[in-house]
């Protein structure tokens, strides 16, 4: 793949620093983040760690962010606008270590950091992960683990799970740490402009999982988020995501089955996953879901490693949302989308028609 920079190459704006003996690379691509990326570059730097080595990528901001990435005098790249996948794989591209983080432009690591994931780190590890703290545009804290995790590593277990579900609970992209085989699956996703796809899931056909409980990473919340965290739901974004979603499945089967022949690998379209983005899909677009839908919705709720809190939650907001008038529906939604603390009360006013 040939990237391009904006006058028709790539343009560095520092000398290559030596890389050799680190262990971690942190890839940092840019779009437009001229307010944070000086934010989220020094979160790394600032950890001064010799054996990691960090890469900016700008893709072809239209904004200040150039001129805010060469004032840090880190290594980095003006590239011709293309995605985030693209400028990830160039900044791959531009290192040497055989662990690799891609970190948000608009995203951060807390002190510290860098050190915990090399020490968990060594040549059976796919992937790292770890929760990240949601905070705002001001660096305030809006709330804890994005989403919470578990401290464990394992491989078999979550196999089973990627084959029987399609997914298990991980965090966004910048709570993940990739071998570099791992992110070289990265190049077959031309369906796709960003990196939290098909490799998150396909990690455990590649080694073991490392998950950590701590929050040392940070998740921005700012209203540009693709996640659509901060913003109301609207049925075009769920469409969107069901598409991405099968796209990204169809490429985690052909990973599948390329890499262990003869493992059945759910259909997409039958997995949870799947089913809630299509049941809040009808309700953001108008329209009451079925009982049918809502009662195959439930059943595949009831296998996944949920909490019973927390199925009997989803169940209620699921129940509500199929009997409730699409006004009082589509309000539901919204509150089950918000970022915050969502109290009994909160809740209770929404169904009430009281607020939202």
């Amino acid at each position: 793949m040939t990237m391009t920079g904006l006058d028709g190459a790539p343009r560095q704006s520092h000398p290559e620093p030596r890389t050799a003996g680190s262990r971690l690379a942190v890839v940092i691509a840019c779009y437009n983040y001229e307010a944070f990326v000086a934010r989220a570059i020094r979160s790394v730097t600032e950890q001064a760690r010799s054996d990691c080595e960090v890469v900016v990528v700008d893709d072809g901001s239209t904004d200040g962010s150039w001129q805010v990435i060469e004032r840090t005098g880190v290594k980095a790249f003006r590239v011709e606008n293309g995605g985030a996948r693209r400028a990830c794989l160039f900044g791959l591209d531009q290192t040497t270590a055989p662990f690799v983080l891609f970190l948000d432009a608009d995203d951060e690591l807390k002190p510290g950091a860098i050190g915990k994931i090399i020490d968990q780190l060594d040549a059976r590890v796919a992937k790292l992960q770890f929760p990240l703290t949601r905070i705002d545009g001001d660096d305030n804290v809006i709330s804890g683990a994005l989403p919470p995790l578990e401290s464990f590593r394992t491989r078999d277990a979550l196999v089973r799970q990627v084959l029987r579900s399609g997914v298990y609970r991980s965090p966004p992209t910048s709570g993940n740490v990739f071998r570099r085989d791992v992110c070289e699956l990265l190049r077959e996703a031309d369906y796709d402009r960003f990196v939290d796809g098909a490799i998150l899931f396909a990690a455990p056909f590649y080694g073991d999982i490392v998950s950590m409980s701590e929050e040392i990473g940070c998740y921005r919340i700012h209203g540009r988020n693709d996640s659509g965290l901060g913003r109301a739901p609207d049925a075009a974004s769920f469409q969107r995501d069901i598409d991405r979603y099968l796209a990204r499945m169809d490429h985690l089967g052909t990973i599948i089955s390329r890499r262990e022949p003869g493992l059945k690998f759910v259909d997409p379209r039958d997995t949870f996953y799947y089913r809630e983005l299509a049941f809040c899909r009808e309700i953001a677009a108008g329209r009451r879901p079925s009982l049918a839908m809502l009662a195959g919705l439930v059943s595949k709720l009831l296998s996944e490693p949920f909490s019973l809190k927390n199925k009997l939650a989803m169940t209620t907001f699921y129940t509500l949302g199929s009997v409730l008038p699409n006004a009082r529906a589509k309000a539901l939604l919204a509150f089950r989308f918000k970022t915050g603390a969502r109290t009994a009360l909160g809740f209770a006013q929404v169904i009430f028609g009281r607020g939202a």
